[in-house]
């Protein structure tokens, strides 16, 4: 197993400029600035639900819209998980994840296979919840998990609010990464194929 599974990515394009430290054995402290308050808001219930410690500044090209920050700091939120796992020895693998958020709740559920892949399934009712694009929910989730290198099935089981859909969302994910990504009592990697 990767001994110190902190990683630190910076990631500068054109439309974004991102610094995000992860640390997959913190305590759920987070400092995070990208603009959006309603993504900050989401990134800083992944963290506190995942018990990750997530440093993270993004400067993305809000003139334009919220597409090119949300998918950016997927993208490198995935690479930092990709990063701190190493080979992904001694970790759980497979979990699921369910959090309600009063009428709604979302199920997620992953495998670390190696294989970057998601079906969501997240309908949310409203064009926007604050500053944040809806359709961004999902493609944040669709980005992370090609860059993470993980495989997730996301639904949403019940909801009405798009806020509460969107949190529930973030917080199920959270609990299945957590609970994914525990270290285990053995030092394989929990595959046939003896890689992951």
């Amino acid at each position: 197993m990767n001994c110190s599974r902190i990683a630190e990515v910076i990631r500068k394009t054109s439309e974004t400029e991102i610094c995000l430290t992860l640390d997959l054995d913190g305590s759920g402290w987070a400092r995070v600035e990208t603009g959006i308050g309603m993504f900050d808001h989401l990134l800083t219930a992944l963290a506190r639900h995942s018990r990750f410690d997530l440093t993270l500044t993004c400067r993305g090209d809000l003139q334009v819209d919220d597409h090119h920050t949300v998918e950016d700091c997927a993208l490198a939120i995935g690479a930092a998980i990709d990063q701190a796992l190493g080979n992904r020895q001694g970790v759980t693998r497979f979990a699921t994840g369910f959090a309600p958020l009063d009428e709604a709740l979302v199920r997620s559920v992953i495998d670390l296979s190696g294989r970057g892949g998601a079906w969501v399934n997240l309908p949310i009712p409203v064009e926007r919840i604050g500053l944040l694009s809806s359709e961004n929910v999902p493609h944040f989730f669709r980005s992370l998990a090609t860059a993470a290198r993980l495989t997730l099935h996301q639904d949403l089981v019940r909801g009405e609010n798009g806020h509460h859909i969107a949190e529930a969302a973030f917080k199920s994910f959270a609990l299945a990464i957590r609970n994914a990504t525990r270290p285990t009592n053995f030092g394989d990697i929990p595959s046939t194929k003896g890689t992951l």
